[in-house]
Formats: C-alpha cells, structure tokens, sequence
C-alpha cells in the first residue's frame, strides 16, 4: 500500500468473539499442530524444534519504520494422508507410497508463513497467530457457508468469484471430491479474511502472505533438510516472496508479485472492474489510485474493488542434494534485492543463520528503510555451493553508489 497508519494492535476481546464465531463441522480433529519435527531414526523417533537455532535461518527488522509490521509463524501440520497423496499424484505425478510409515510420519506438513502488514500490524499479527490453526482444520463442510460469507462482501465478489479450486462443494456440499492442499489453502486463506473481518482496523489495513509446505517423501523419513525427496507447496498473496535455490546459484521463484501492472492481475481485474488502473507521479501502478498490492488479507475496504485473499498456489518436486535452501522474504528485501543477489549471499555463508543476517545487511547498505524479514530454509545440499559467486561484482556496485548518494 502506498500509505502508513499508526500501529494498530488486535483486540482480545475481539479475537474472542472470532474464535466463538468460528464453527468446526464434527469430523474436524481437534488441533494436533506442534512446533518441532519428528522423523525416523535408527532406534525410534526424533525431534528437532523448528526454530532451533542451529536449523532455519531467521533475521526480522523494524527497519526506519516506527512500528514493525513483519510477522512469521512456524508450525508442523497434521494432515490427511490421502489428501498428500492425491494432491503429489495429481499435481507433481509422483506416486507416494506411505505404507510401513508411522502414521506421525504419514500426516507431518511443516507451515513456515511469511506475513508483512501494511497500514498497521492487524492483519499480520492475526495471521501468526491463527494462520497455521486454521490451515490444519480447513475443511470441506465450511465452504458453502464460507462462499455465503464471500459474496456478501459485495463489488467484484458478488459479481464473478467462485474459486476454481473450491468448485466441487460449491456445486455439491456432499461432493466427494479429494480436498487437495490447494483447495485446503484457498479454504484457509479465505478463513483468515473471514476471522479478520471483525476488526475495524482490517478496513483500511491488511496482510500480504506467503505460506511454505513442506513434506518429506523419503523412506524411512529423515527430517526434510536431510531428505532427498521434498515436496513443496507454496500459496501467496501479494509481494511478499519464496523462492527455492539451487547448489549451483539457479533460482526458481515460487511466488509473482500480485501488482495492478503486472499481466495476471490487470486481466483479472479488468474482467470483472473494468477501468480503475491509475499511474502515479512516480510512474508506478495503483489499483483505484491507492493500492500497490492487488490480492491481500485484510484491507476490507477495497475488497468489493477486486483486492482478494484467493491464492496463488504452486508445489514442485525437490531433489534434495541439488538444491541448497529455501528463502522466504518480504518486501524490505525483495525490492532491492534480486533472488539471485539473495541466493549467492546465502548459499556461500557458514549458516542458514549468517546466510539471513548477511542478505539484511546488504539490503540495509543498499538503501532499504521498510520492515525486512528473510527466512531461509536449509535442504540436503546445504553447504555445498558449486561454481563462483556470480552477483559480488553487481552487489559491490550497488553499495558503491548507495554510499555515493549518501554522500551527496
């Protein structure tokens, strides 16, 4: 969003009466998410925390700002089997085979969110605190009373949105239709917009997001950074960004940028709105002169204008060993700083933690002010770069003539 707010924090009671609204249907477990990894070994079972210091790399910054409206939410997931299965049949055309596994192993999903408000800290704060509970019970019962919810938002919902992926109940509530991870994700992203609708300060604030799923398909499963076989499902919205990095400094970006100008967004949004696309003095693209991202959490008062939490989600098949991490950033980093400039300052530090520490110091040196969050996740190849570092010479350039302007 082009404008900043004070810091607006969630109210309890408020929080409260969004719990109390919200209804499981009955064959809804109740939450079996945990905050450390369980995996084979040779004598049982072990447990790592997820944020071990010695794991995932993790720098989170106020920047300039005076308030931080970064936030990120770590958790392990228990989901249906046959819900993984289908979904790395259908999507990755990978034959997962989970008998002989112990069903901890057979259901393990680790959540790594990404979520950086703008206009104040509502939405993102909600989002850590509530996302991954949410995503773990999703389920398809809640969809028709959910699109009921939807469509009263009114504008661009009640005129065209059915979500592709939510098709099946919304045709027939009894469907029985597999609820894949991407129908589980399009349900939980529109559950947190729902919980956030209670908070009037979500009218004029909101979230973008950017969730990680990660599944180890080895056997016996070792933790996912020691496997060689990882599937990985990302759903986002907006600008904040994850990308999966190669041993050889090859990226692959898991996520676009949900921005007015960019080809997808202008065509969706032109559909159903038709004009409100205005280019600033700046020369950057707002939808109806004010927004820069175009899908968000939150941000109710331009929800009828076509701003949707609807998700972008993509999964791909990892081959451990050839790839070094996973980095998840928000736009503090990602708009001064390439994947590839991220990648080369990750894939050659001693930690996944220097790797965070160095990619926030370069993107400070070069001119970044916004709250900045970088996680990097390590994968089997981790700590085996290969070739040389190719964007030092581009980054040496950039500190130099940010130090030149400072000098000025």
């Amino acid at each position: 969003m082009s404008q900043r707010y004070s810091p607006l924090s969630l109210s309890c009671n408020s929080l409260r009466t969004q719990r109390r609204r919200r209804v499981s249907p009955p064959s809804a477990s109740a939450a079996r998410y945990h905050d450390y990894i369980r995996f084979q070994t040779g004598g049982g079972v072990g447990r790592i925390p997820l944020l071990s210091p010695n794991f995932i790399g993790l720098v989170n910054s106020r920047g300039n700002r005076a308030y931080q409206q970064d936030f990120y939410g770590f958790a392990t997931l228990s989901l249906n089997p046959h819900e993984l299965q289908h979904t790395l049949r259908t999507k990755l055309n990978y034959d997962w085979d989970p008998s002989g596994l112990p069903e901890f192993i057979t259901s393990q999903v680790h959540f790594i969110g990404l979520y950086d408000g703008h206009g104040g800290s509502t939405a993102s704060q909600f989002s850590r605190q509530e996302f991954h509970a949410l995503f773990e019970n999703a389920h398809p019962s809640h969809i028709p009373d959910l699109y009921e919810w939807i469509k009263e938002l009114g504008g661009y919902f009640s005129k065209r949105l059915r979500p592709q992926p939510l098709l099946p109940w919304l045709q027939d509530p009894n469907s029985k239709a597999v609820f894949d991870l991407e129908a589980r994700a399009t349900t939980a992203f529109f559950e947190v917009d729902r919980g956030l609708s209670g908070e009037k300060e979500a009218r004029v604030s909101g979230a973008t997001a950017s969730i990680a799923l990660l599944q180890t398909l080895d056997k016996p499963a070792p933790p996912f950074f020691a496997a060689e076989n990882v599937a990985l499902t990302v759903a986002h919205v907006g600008d904040t960004s994850v990308a999966v990095c190669a041993t050889d400094g090859g990226v692959t970006p898991m996520t676009t940028k949900h921005h007015p100008g960019t080809p997808l967004e202008s065509t969706r949004l032109r559909r159903v709105m038709g004009s409100g696309l205005v280019t600033d003095s700046f020369g950057e693209a707002r939808w109806m002169g004010v927004l820069e991202n175009t899908r968000s959490l939150g941000d109710f008062k331009y929800k009828p204008f076509g701003v949707t939490p609807e998700p972008e989600v993509r999964e791909k098949l990892l081959k451990g060993s050839e790839c070094s991490h996973i980095v998840l950033t928000s736009d503090g980093i990602s708009s001064l700083v390439s994947h590839e400039e991220v990648n080369d300052l990750v894939r050659f530090s001693p930690t996944p933690a220097e790797g965070a520490k160095r990619v926030l110091a370069f993107a400070e040196s070069v001119g970044s002010e916004d709250n900045a969050t970088v996680i990097v996740i390590p994968l089997l190849g981790w700590g085996k770069p290969q070739g040389r570092d190719a964007t030092k010479e581009l980054r040496d350039y950039k500190i130099d003539q940010a130090a030149s302007r400072r000098r000025m």
